[in-house]
């Protein structure tokens, strides 16, 4: 089907649909004139679709809206990941959409390398030990010391724009960096080498550290399984700013439980929130982050940036947009 058409800047009605983010209060600053409204939950979503010609929304966002929904001519995605959306769906309605993809890049990376940090220097056992008050005395098993990142090699499962920016910081650490990307052919940028997928399990027999940085796709639906991770070195550990279901989660329960890698810093997982039944919440090898590596001060801007560029091109008659669904 052919895309709905846009309305006029006069006559288009934008929804900002988010839990917490503060779309519409940022908006609000650039004085364009436009109508818009935000809503904070999937009921008012439901209850107010169909006065909507452009939506801005993530996990809000259900499929069977699509039916509600005769006006809604663009989805910009506040994400990065989309799999909640069907293209499908999308495309035979005419709706068309886009990406957050890189309003978040740096964020991401840079939550990454926080994440390899504080497993490296010991900042979870170290808050911990704050809390208890305990003035932890020196060492002597060198192996159960805090470890330096120079020399160590870290491998990066996806070489798009957050993980090509972590290769960039990772090297400022004189860390061997190998990227894995569907398409090594694309280039390593300023990784020391590039694989494709099938070299996955070779390169993590290599790693000191794997980072997932990949979106989630069917492809990469459990791509870090039980036989991935049993190649990875006991000294290794796992960081994951993907999507919580490109990891086989009861495979790496198993694994940390069993300290057959040193441990894990998961941004995500299978089910968010994290169930408190969850046995990660308790294991003394994990570091867990509520899915927020690409949260920060900016981050409302960065996506109205996107959101802004995206309808000037449609009202000047382009057929390309900025991050389009794939």
């Amino acid at each position: 089907m052919n895309p709905r058409p846009l309305p006029p800047r006069d006559k288009l009605t934008l929804c900002f649909a988010h839990a917490a983010y503060r779309i519409g209060e940022r908006f609000a600053l650039r004085k364009t004139g436009m109508n818009w409204f935000e809503i904070r939950t999937r009921d008012e979503l439901d209850a107010r679709i169909a006065e909507v010609d452009v939506l801005l929304v993530s996990g809000l966002w259900k499929n069977e809206l699509i039916a509600r929904a005769p006006r809604l001519a663009f989805i910009q995605s506040i994400s990065a990941g989309t799999d909640q959306y069907s293209r499908d769906a999308l495309q035979a309605a005419g709706i068309r959409a886009a990406s957050a993809q890189g309003a978040n890049e740096r964020a991401v990376a840079e939550h990454a390398i926080a994440l390899i940090l504080a497993l490296a220097r010991q900042i979870p056992e170290a808050r911990d030990n704050q809390a208890a008050k305990k003035w932890r005395g020196m060492i002597g098993d060198i192996s159960k010391r805090e470890d330096e990142l120079g020399g160590k090699t870290l491998v990066i499962v996806g070489l798009g724009r957050i993980g090509s920016r972590l290769t960039t910081l990772a090297k400022a650490f004189d860390l061997r960096v190998i990227g894995v990307r569907q398409d090594p052919s694309r280039g390593a940028g300023a990784a020391d080498a590039v694989v494709g997928n099938e070299g996955l399990l070779d390169a993590l027999a290599q790693a000191d550290f794997v980072a997932l940085t990949c979106p989630h796709t069917p492809r990469t639906t459990n791509l870090i399984d039980a036989k991935a991770l049993a190649v990875m070195k006991p000294s290794a550990y796992l960081v994951n700013v993907a999507r919580g279901k490109v990891v086989d989660e009861p495979a790496l329960v198993e694994i940390l439980a069993h300290q057959r890698i040193a441990g894990a810093a998961l941004d995500c997982a299978w089910e968010e929130p994290l169930p408190a039944t969850s046995p990660l919440w308790t294991m003394p090898n994990v570091l867990i982050t509520p899915h927020t590596a690409g949260e920060t001060r900016r981050y409302e801007d960065n996506v109205i940036d996107l959101l802004l560029e995206n309808l000037e091109r449609m009202w000047r008659g382009e057929t390309a947009l900025k991050n389009p669904f794939a």
